[in-house]
């Protein structure tokens, strides 16, 4: 009878211990071992106990055919990855609420090309028409709320609220450009979206998905997270590594929604991916809808549809949208043509998301037509050198752009360069005195001289063109010259204020809620700094060529104008 407890208590205890025990669970369906372990090797790095890791997920037909956790979901407490956990979607939330929109459309409730003033009046009447389908295809002109929000002092990790992003876009004075002359990646497009669905349906953009998208597709753990101090069970916390080893924490608290915020698992966003080819939410048409390609002012397509990307891969259609955020890294594509979908999500901030595309091809064919290239001979750069040497010395030199961009053209030769980022390329020039990439004749430029005798160039590519001019680099400037950059500089449409003050023979960029940051300057007008958020700025001077502010032009913001007031 002793020894009988005895195994009994033995086999309790056993059971116990290994509830506490981390495991990776898995689902497979009809695939056979020497294509899971082609799968498990290309995660391997990432399947142990003492790390975060990833989730994936395989779409086949109407099924999850494989689904997988690598490493842990909560380091702290030995909590495993698996297809259950939930993931932050960081960008690859913007797609549901793009389809919010178009189903608000159908409804007729909404037009894609309606001025979003309709159902925005807080924002301002910028004397531009602004689009939904705009603020959908990222061409808005709408500068980048993160940024902004940055510019403005608010640390990424504080509590967020959707009214604070709110209010920070209806102080907006400019936009980076003309609504649909470009493409410029904004979140804030994408807020305002959230916006525009609480307008039209009196219902927040959690409601409406929930009861329009996420509970018809059966999505039971999916929800835009608005709520930062709700609970959530089962979610997973992102982490980055360590110099030295280890991981740090990463969180972020979640209170706006639209751009990012999306809360789901691998089980339930293969139910999304399935709706792309077989339709529960939807038509075909509204997915046709939704993976329309944006169109610029000129007529050119752009592969960024309406919150996702409409391209091709191994010759096959592919809808798709990463996500970063914190530490967590997400990537959802669809192959509808082949009722395919595959979904990664990590929660360590160096993951690397290729193994996305090394996952797919272990099931996709390449049926792209490989180009033919036709025998291309040496490039004869004898038909490289230049006869009037005169204009070709005024070109070479050091250029930038109004968005910090910078590029040196140098005579060699007697033959014309054009260098960046290390690499070189020689140029030739055509009949019409343009110059274009001799490796890529798709890439020209133009050289000009203004009246005042200053020398510019205009670039032209496949996708676009910018201007830049020539400046003179600035060395040993006297005590007087770098005092007239110091003073206090305020910017009225975020409120904030920075300083530039003199330290020895250093400029230095300073702010209440930021380390100091050392200037560089570039020319005499264009300043770079270690910040992110502001990484150039280009001076703005008065009549009497004294300095009276600058303005923010680096990536997702332009234009933005800070005044020198004392």
């Amino acid at each position: 009878m002793k020894t009988t407890l005895f195994i009994i208590k033995k086999q309790a205890i056993i059971l116990f211990l290994c509830t506490l025990i981390p495991t990776a669970k898995v689902w497979a369906q009809a695939l056979p071992d020497s294509i899971t372990k082609k799968v498990d090797g290309l995660f391997a790095k990432w399947n142990t106990l003492s790390s975060p890791g990833c989730v994936i997920g395989i779409v086949r037909n109407d099924s999850l055919i494989y689904a997988k956790g690598y490493g842990l979901a909560n380091i702290e407490y030995g909590v495993s990855n698996t297809p259950e956990t939930i993931y932050h979607m960081a960008s690859v939330s913007k797609q549901f609420t793009a389809y919010a929109i178009v189903l608000l459309a159908k409804q007729g409730k909404l037009k894609l090309d309606d001025d979003i003033h309709k159902y925005l009046p807080w924002f301002p009447d910028l004397k531009e028409k602004i689009t939904i389908r705009q603020l959908l295809n990222h061409t808005s002109g709408i500068r980048d709320q993160w940024q902004l929000l940055a510019i403005s002092g608010t640390r990424l990790d504080d509590v967020i609220k959707q009214e604070q992003i709110v209010k920070v876009l209806s102080k907006q004075q400019a936009l980076n450009f003309k609504p649909g002359e470009k493409y410029s990646y904004s979140n804030s497009g994408f807020t305002m979206l959230a916006e525009i669905v609480k307008s039209v349906t009196g219902k927040t953009l959690r409601q409406f998905t929930d009861s329009v998208i996420f509970k018809p597709l059966g999505m039971i753990d999916t929800h835009f997270h608005d709520d930062y101090t709700e609970v959530v069970k089962n979610r997973s916390y992102s982490y980055y590594p360590k110099d030295r080893g280890g991981f740090s924490n990463s969180i972020l608290s979640y209170s706006n929604v639209g751009a990012t915020s999306l809360f789901t698992n691998v089980n339930d966003m293969a139910k999304w991916v399935m709706n792309f080819y077989n339709h529960k939410v939807g038509t075909q048409e509204d997915i046709e809808t939704l993976t329309q390609k944006g169109k610029f002012n000129n007529g050119k397509e752009s592969d960024y549809a309406l919150g996702i990307a409409n391209n091709t891969y191994r010759g096959w259609k592919q809808y798709s949208h990463n996500g970063a955020d914190a530490g967590y890294r997400t990537s959802v594509i669809a192959f509808p043509d082949l009722k395919m979908g595959f979904i990664v999500f990590s929660n360590v901030g160096d993951f690397n998301m290729g193994k996305m595309y090394e996952m797919a091809n272990l099931f996709i064919k390449d049926t792209s037509k490989k180009a033919i290239d036709p025998v291309v001979s040496a490039i004869d750069s004898s038909k490289a050198i230049l006869k009037d040497l005169t204009n070709a010395k005024k070109f070479s030199g050091d250029y930038i752009s109004d968005d910090g961009t910078q590029f040196t053209f140098k005579l060699f030769n007697e033959k014309l360069y054009w260098e960046r980022y290390g690499r070189s390329d020689l140029l030739l020039k055509d009949e019409k005195g343009t110059f274009m990439q001799a490796s890529s004749p798709d890439v020209k430029f133009l050289f000009s001289t203004t009246n005042k005798g200053d020398v510019l160039v205009k670039q032209w590519w496949s996708d676009g063109e910018r201007s830049l001019f020539k400046y003179v680099a600035v060395s040993n400037q006297t005590d007087k010259g770098l005092k007239g950059y110091t003073g206090t500089y305020y910017c009225p449409e975020l409120d904030c204020k920075y300083g530039i003050v003199l330290k020895g023979k250093d400029l230095i960029l300073t702010n209440n809620k930021y380390e100091d940051t050392k200037l560089k300057l570039t020319g005499k007008d264009h300043i770079n700094t270690d910040y992110w958020w502001m990484g150039h700025l280009k001076i703005l001077r008065g009549n009497k060529n004294q300095i009276i502010g600058f303005e923010v032009n680096d990536g997702r913001v332009m234009h933005l104008r800070f005044n020198k007031i004392q």
